[in-house]
């Protein structure tokens, strides 16, 4: 029987004012991860698309670069109300692309459309600056660094295109968004919403692809900025890419964050923030908090609240409103996730206390898997230093605040750490030490990636560059000297 909600899955590309379904790429299968049924099969843009879309993104560039502030910000106003208009149909679609439980997922569209909203009122603040030169007059000029490739993680789509996009097309760029094969329909369904709010075509082209896809997209020599949110590994590969035409890059990627639970810490708020950090998304979130660093005079008051909220969470159809935790993307991440969790009991990264199983009965069919703890896991292992992009949390005790910030540094990733104590001068002291790009005290998952108005993005394996914020909007703005020599 065919799901009515699966009707709201357009499998079709967006190049121009064109809606393509068939592409020289072939098709790829989409898989329902909630219940391990294809859904869809999804045209793969090939070169000839990959082309098309980057030229109707030239061919666009100088009639969107052209139009005023005022209307280039009513234009995003647009997008942002179009946005909330589709809210219920973007949740459905969402949950059906990537199995996020529709609680989260209603408030999806919301939360994208303040991007819009936020960078709608910069279009008309870009101002550049006027230098005391000896002879006559110098000034700077902000200008679109022009045609941007925008690739995005499947785990939050649509408010990872909002986080692109919106500055993007703020700062008077055009864009082809390659949408990620594992969860393709929330862009397309935002690609109509830019068609409606009156982009002229080409403006926001939409592909699909995989890997090859991606590479010819970052490749091409018309590509003026590239956009990436993802792994490392894929980074390292789009760097090298574009390397070769010097293009410029900004990414978003991984994290193995550091939590940090001090003796002073407000601990229901604490092992609550813990709890969701790291089962939100069944775990697939980059800035989860999956290490968990706990002062040892509360070491083990933490791990049994820690079992015992782990064990109330509920997991299971993530279209049923009470489900807080529903299933991996992929039969392929359930192996991975699994094997991680084999891997540290076998050799005794930690101890296991709770999970590390993939659930039976009505949910066999789908890819969904316990929440898994350990305790004393040491901070050298794998289990404390991979990122596992699935619900496993490693608890580790310190004994000061110095070995606290320690171990929380003592990572190739720096995305986010998070800390929670009562001590404002701790607060501070800690927050200024922690070596991340966000850092949120007495905070969680919810507030580490920021809203529209502060920038986000990290250090090290965890990427460069940032989004939210002026600085997201200066990531798409070259600046341009000029002098007048009187």
């Amino acid at each position: 029987m065919v799901d009515k909600r699966e009707e709201l899955l357009r499998p079709q590309l967006l190049i121009g004012r064109d809606w393509i379904s068939d592409a020289s790429g072939g098709v790829m299968e989409h898989v329902n991860p909630a219940t391990g049924q294809v859904q869809q099969a999804i045209p793969v843009a090939g070169r000839e698309e990959v082309n098309a879309a980057v030229a109707a993104a030239s061919s666009a560039l100088p009639d969107w670069r052209s139009w005023t502030p005022d209307q280039r910000g009513a234009a995003l106003r647009r997008i942002a109300d179009g946005l909330r208009s589709a809210a219920a149909d973007l949740s459905t679609v969402v949950t059906l692309e990537n199995g996020t439980p529709v609680r989260a997922t209603a408030l999806t569209a919301v939360g994208s459309a303040r991007h819009f909203d936020y960078y709608a009122g910069w279009t008309d603040k870009v101002t550049g600056s006027v230098y005391p030169v000896p002879t006559g007059f110098d000034y700077t000029i902000a200008e679109p660094y022009g045609v941007v490739a925008a690739l995005h993680a499947w785990n939050s789509s649509l408010q990872l295109i909002a986080m692109k996009l919106a500055p993007a097309l703020a700062a008077g760029c055009t864009v082809v968004l390659k949408a990620p094969e594992l969860a393709p329909f929330s862009a397309v369904l935002f690609g109509q919403i830019c068609m409606d709010a009156g982009l002229p075509p080409g403006v926001v082209n939409v592909i699909s692809g995989g890997p090859a896809t991606g590479d010819m997209l970052v490749r091409h020599p018309a590509i003026d900025k590239v956009s990436f949110t993802g792994g490392p590994e894929i980074a390292r590969r789009i760097q090298a890419a574009c390397a070769e035409s010097l293009t410029p890059v900004v990414f978003e990627l991984g994290g193995k964050s550091a939590n940090l639970i001090f003796e002073d810490a407000d601990l229901d708020r604490a092992v609550e923030a813990a709890i969701t950090g790291f089962t939100t998304l069944c775990g697939q979130a980059c800035v989860a908090p999956t290490r968990l660093l706990v002062h040892k005079s509360i070491y083990s008051e933490v791990q049994d609240r820690i079992a015992a909220g782990t064990r109330a969470v509920t997991i299971g159809d993530p279209f049923d409103p009470k489900t807080t935790v529903g299933p991996l993307i992929s039969a392929k991440a359930c192996e991975r996730v699994l094997g991680a969790v084999q891997r540290a009991t076998a050799d005794g990264s930690g101890r296991l206390i709770l999970g590390g199983q993939r659930l039976d009965g009505d949910l066999s069919a789908g890819y969904f898997v316990s929440p898994s703890v350990f305790a004393d896991v040491h901070p050298g292992s794998d289990l404390s230093r991979n990122e596992i992009f699935g619900p496993v949390l490693s608890i580790t005790p310190f004994g000061s605040e110095a070995e606290a910030v320690t171990l929380a540094n003592d990572s190739p990733f720096g995305l986010a750490a998070y800390a929670h104590t009562r001590d404002l001068a701790r607060a501070h002291r800690v927050a200024a030490q922690l070596d991340a790009g966000n850092v949120s005290v007495n905070g969680g998952i919810k507030t580490s990636q920021n809203s529209p108005v502060a920038p986000f993005g990290g250090f090290k394996d965890s990427g460069y560059g940032k989004e939210g914020g002026r600085e997201g909007l200066s990531e798409f703005q070259r600046i341009k000297n000029v002098n007048i020599t009187f």
